[in-house]
């Protein structure tokens, strides 16, 4: 959810008043993503690189996306949304971030309609540290270890790879997302700035997926 930041300064406000008004394109473009039947959609809340941001900064998000949780976990649990978190709940998240956390987990954790999955303190190398980690803590012998053993020790090894990955903002990288489970998804880029993406962005990135030849390293079809 890239282009808050610039979205704001383009308009001579805060940086802060790009990730509020950013609230607006989410909540829309979940809401979307229910309609067209999406199953699962994660989006990137906070990376493990955005503590290096200015302190005032990192404190916002922290408060902003705690009272983003308080504000929207009722209604989305209404709609038969499971929400959940990906990423290190570590000493650098606030204790009471991590409560609230934790409580829309509980709450909705038996909905079946869609997965809203919040990549948040995440860090796709974290990920897959963590995941080596596991299996040394889990004394899995090396030549037991296959990409299903690192697989099943994942944040949520039960959430399927994506389908397609949309980036907003016009940047051209990966940025450490999801970089294990993104290893055959499609690629689709816009200028549009994360504040003013909406559903119809979405319909579109889909769109564009449909017309693609997905072969998995195989001879197209």
């Amino acid at each position: 959810m890239d282009g808050n930041g610039r979205w704001a300064q383009q308009r001579g406000l805060p940086r802060t008043d790009g990730h509020a008004a950013g609230e607006e394109a989410l909540v829309d473009t979940a809401y979307g993503a229910l309609a067209a039947g999406i199953e699962t959609i994660t989006v990137y809340a906070f990376s493990t690189e955005n503590w290096r941001r200015p302190v005032d900064e990192v404190r916002y998000l922290m408060g902003f996306n705690e009272s983003l949780l308080k504000r929207r976990r009722d209604e989305l649990h209404a709609e038969g949304v499971r929400i959940t978190f990906s990423g290190r709940r570590d000493w650098r998240v606030p204790r009471r971030v991590l409560k609230n956390m934790e409580e829309a987990e509980e709450l909705t954790k038996r909905n079946k309609v869609m997965t809203l999955n919040m990549a948040f303190n995440y860090g796709g190398r974290a990920e897959i540290v963590d995941a080596v980690r596991q299996l040394v803590d889990d004394g899995v012998r090396a030549d037991k270890i296959d990409e299903r053993a690192i697989r099943a020790r994942l944040y949520h090894p039960e959430i399927p790879d994506p389908d397609v990955v949309i980036r907003t903002s016009g940047e051209y990288r990966i940025s450490n997302y999801l970089l294990w489970e993104i290893a055959y998804s499609e690629l689709v880029f816009t200028d549009v700035l994360w504040p003013d993406f909406r559903r119809e962005h979405l319909y579109a990135a889909v769109e564009e997926y449909q017309q693609r030849n997905r072969r998995y390293g195989g001879l197209e079809q």
